[in-house]
């Protein structure tokens, strides 16, 4: 059990339905960290952007991209988490991978899909919410309009990270702010939030505003807006023990089922 985890958030732009491409450009992101850190976090859909053309740029499971997660997790030391459009059975996911260096993958398909932008309409909701182990620390893993819905993060698995990807765009990005914040603190777990930057093929423009918060709702990340960027932040279990003993605050959470 690790008492710290680093942590390495990429914002970046993406380049538009261009897998290859965008696996090369964060290759040498990564490669190019001179820190060691335990996980890496790129954005939604890290290959495509955010596209409602699943059928041309799908991976499987044994596709190029999880091979290339997997790959670089081995040789970086570290676990590599993004989403991925994935097809399966006939379906479409909008699916977060979570590469861990000893060869395992682990995912989370995203429940919330964006009916703004008829993502309902291609890729198929997933049902089930996913906490992922690994060193000793429990991630709570969501994909972008989640945010939007608290009942299905509520911290009711005891996680201690509660993590998001995103294509958040700039016109609304004061409630992404917002809401990161909130989950953070009615969560008393630490919040991480990547989202990318630029502009993408149906013209909306991204803003970044990736962000750290802890328990108590403090952003403890400066990574500058509108522009690509790399930080490295230390999360420690002390912080959460402290305040969660201190505070009490999660033990008068109230009880309830998910209907689906």
């Amino acid at each position: 059990m690790s008492a710290n985890l680093n942590v390495a958030i990429i914002q970046s732009n993406l380049v538009w339905e261009n897998p290859v491409q965008n696996r090369i450009n964060f290759g040498d992101k990564i490669e190019n960290i001179n820190h060691a850190v335990d996980v890496i976090v790129l954005p939604e859909m890290f290959t495509t952007g955010f596209t409602m053309n699943a059928s041309v740029v799908a991976e499987s499971m044994q596709g190029e991209t999880v091979s290339w997660m997997k790959n670089l997790a081995a040789k970086t030391n570290a676990a590599i988490t993004g989403s991925v459009v994935i097809k399966e059975n006939n379906n479409y996911y909008n699916r977060l991978l979570f590469a861990k260096p000893n060869g395992d993958i682990e995912y989370y398909n995203k429940r919330h899909t964006f009916t703004l932008a008829g993502e309902h309409k291609v890729y198929t909701a997933g049902q089930k919410q996913k906490v992922i182990e690994y060193k000793g620390w429990k991630l709570a893993t969501l994909i972008c309009y989640d945010l939007r819905f608290p009942v299905w993060a509520r911290n009711t698995q005891d996680y201690d990270v509660i993590l998001y990807v995103a294509n958040w765009p700039k016109r609304r990005v004061a409630a992404w702010d917002a809401l990161l914040k909130a989950r953070a603190i009615e969560n008393m777990s630490y919040c991480i939030g990547v989202n990318r930057v630029g502009l993408d093929a149906n013209n909306y423009d991204y803003s970044g505003h990736s962000a750290v918060y802890d328990v108590l709702g403090e952003k403890i990340t400066s990574l500058p807006v509108e522009k690509e960027g790399i930080e490295i932040v230390e999360i420690t279990r002390s912080h959460i023990e402290k305040n969660r003993k201190h505070l009490g605050f999660l033990n008068d959470k109230d009880s309830f089922n998910l209907i689906m």
